[in-house]
């Protein structure tokens, strides 16, 4: 009987090693992950420390033995790979009671992304957390629950970071966030990160262009050092400075990595390596906007890579035709959305691009509840779409911004955008949508620079 290993037990993983059961029946499927846990929801994670999701039993998605019992997929856990022979076709595993071989027919890769974990001194202290293993968010929501975690330092303004600030001042948490950089958000144009800035200034101490440089014990919790020599007393440390794809077993055999060191697959999930495929976070994703593979670690995109990975990899036919890049967070009030490229990585590109920023009521003027929506377009010379980003205090932010994800998938242009049919009613959106408004406001700035 043939045999497929899947390294890796979250989203990808667990997403091909199901594919591969409805794709061959009578495949042998092995999963091997590293943590206590498999299939379950990292995203959930902000939710769960600020208490909205109130158990982390809730974040699992699939128990393992329903993996095991109604899809007979081995799924082993505490299993961590730690090398593979793509020549012998074995995987190195080890576990608590010591290490083995295991021989795959095809090999799927799924490790998933690491945090970058800086080399700072006091790193290692048990009250700082890198927020990526079930174990390790259970050990702080535990912490908070019982009154031990009142003031927090979250190094970090990215999705991530601003998501955990939020989650912690939701418990009633003295947050200060620390920034290395000069301004939040950095996958947003200065414009919309801006105005995400100002209302994290509101709920946190944010200290942009400060980077921390050393963690200690002190009489009451820890001590961190920033570069400029200030110190900020803290009960716990968030580290959310960025991920990288956990690709080193598969450098280590030969296979094809970006610079970033994501693994290069085909549209097929395929890998250099013969009878090894990749997804998830591992990987660097064909974008469909820019003319190399992007590192662009997402859940819908782990999902939907180790669909493809895990089908291909059983015998079946699949293909991933790319990603644009979505993605939104809930930071305090504010709904943060975008897709496509942004003004910036449309330059570093090398595509000559514009941008048109409007600002629009959510809803009809007159209906409670509306909320102005900061939206602004990229798009190209030719009025051709790359992106979009939105900013608001209306939750519809995060399904208005998938209208130009779909826009970028069908190639339209922004009178494509300006025509579109969009739905109105007084407690939805006004007549003019928000972003009817920027598609209109962005082909009069076309027209002008003619």
């Amino acid at each position: 009987m043939a045999r497929l290993v899947v390294i890796g037990g979250g989203a990808a993983g667990m997403s091909a090693a199901s594919a591969a059961r409805r794709t061959d029946p009578n495949l042998e499927i092995v999963v091997a992950e590293a943590t206590g846990y498999a299939s379950w929801g990292l995203c959930g994670i902000p939710y769960y420390i600020a208490g909205t999701v109130h158990d982390h039993e809730d974040l699992i998605s699939i128990r393992p033995e329903r993996f095991r019992e109604e899809r007979r997929i081995d799924l082993r856990l505490h299993t961590a790979a730690t090398g593979i022979d793509p020549t012998d076709r074995t995987v190195r595993l080890r576990t608590p009671d010591g290490e083995s071989t295991l021989t795959y027919d095809r090999l799927v890769i799924a490790a998933g992304a690491s945090p970058v974990v800086p080399p700072l001194p006091g790193v290692d202290h048990e009250r700082v957390f890198v927020i990526r293993a079930m174990e390790e968010v259970i050990r702080l929501r535990r912490l908070i629950d019982a009154g031990q975690v009142r003031r927090c330092v979250v190094v970090g303004a990215g999705y991530i970071g601003l998501e955990m600030a939020d989650a912690l001042v939701e418990r009633d948490c003295s947050v200060t966030v620390v920034e290395m950089l000069e301004r939040v958000m950095t996958n947003l144009d200065p414009s919309m990160s801006s105005l995400v800035e100002q209302v994290v200034h509101r709920h946190v101490d944010l200290l942009l262009s400060s980077g921390l440089v050393s963690m200690s014990a002190g009489d009451d919790g820890l001590v961190c050092t920033l570069g400029d020599g200030r110190r900020v007393d803290a009960d716990a440390v968030v580290l959310a400075v960025g991920v990288q794809p956990t690709s080193t077993i598969a450098a280590r055999a030969g296979a094809e990595m970006t610079t970033k060191g994501a693994l290069v697959v085909d549209g097929h999930m395929r890998t250099t390596l013969p009878g090894v495929f990749a997804a998830g976070d591992v990987i660097a994703a064909p974008h469909r906007l820019l003319a190399e593979p992007t590192f662009v670690p997402l859940a819908p995109t782990a999902n939907k890579t180790g669909r493809v990975a895990g089908t291909v990899a059983a015998g079946g036919e699949a293909r991933f035709e790319g990603i644009v890049g979505t993605a939104v967070a809930k930071v305090f009030e504010l709904t943060v959305a975008r897709t496509g490229l942004t003004l910036a990585e449309a330059t570093d590109a090398g595509l000559e691009a514009m941008a048109t920023n409007t600002r629009a009521a959510s809803r009809a003027r007159y209906y409670p509840g509306t909320k102005p929506t900061d939206t602004r377009l990229v798009y190209r010379g030719d009025g051709r779409l790359l992106g979009a980003q939105m900013v608001s205090e209306d939750p519809a932010a995060a399904k208005r911004i998938d209208v130009v994800a779909a826009a970028l998938h069908g190639g339209f242009g922004v009178t494509d955008l300006a025509d579109l049919d969009l739905s109105y009613a007084p407690p939805y959106a006004p007549v003019y949508d928000p972003l009817l408004r920027v598609a209109h406001a962005a082909a009069r700035d076309l027209k002008s620079a003619d």
